[in-house]
């Protein structure tokens, strides 16, 4: 799955692997921050607590490297396809960036022609 790509979650809502990685990112500096507030807490219930707590941050923090890494290697591997494409076939390459072009420019003149 590319960073584009998009996955549909139990919800039906659609998340795409950045966003995964953006939430991932905010859970683990709550739960980093939630560590420090109860550090003085005492207990064994609340050590328990605090020592499951910081295993699935260690797990959360190895997860999101993974699925960067993960991201980064398709990222490349899909510029690559992309260069060698335009290497193969320049000429369909230009025709396709030209006729992009012109549909931008098109769009983008019929929305200005009512201002």
């Amino acid at each position: 799955m590319n960073a584009n790509e998009s996955v549909t979650s139990a919800a039906g809502a659609s998340v795409t692997a950045d966003k995964l990685i953006a939430d991932l990112r905010i859970l683990v500096i709550d739960v980093e921050q939630l560590l420090k507030l109860t550090a003085s807490q005492t207990g064994e219930r609340v050590a328990q607590v605090r020592a499951k707590a910081e295993e699935s941050l260690q797990v959360a923090k190895v997860r999101i490297a993974e699925l960067q890494a993960e991201a980064v290697a398709k990222a490349r591997a899909a510029g690559q396809a992309t260069d060698a494409y335009v290497r193969a076939n320049p000429w369909e390459a230009v025709a396709m960036g030209a006729f992009a072009g012109l549909v931008l420019g098109l769009l983008l003149s019929r929305g200005s022609g009512g201002e």
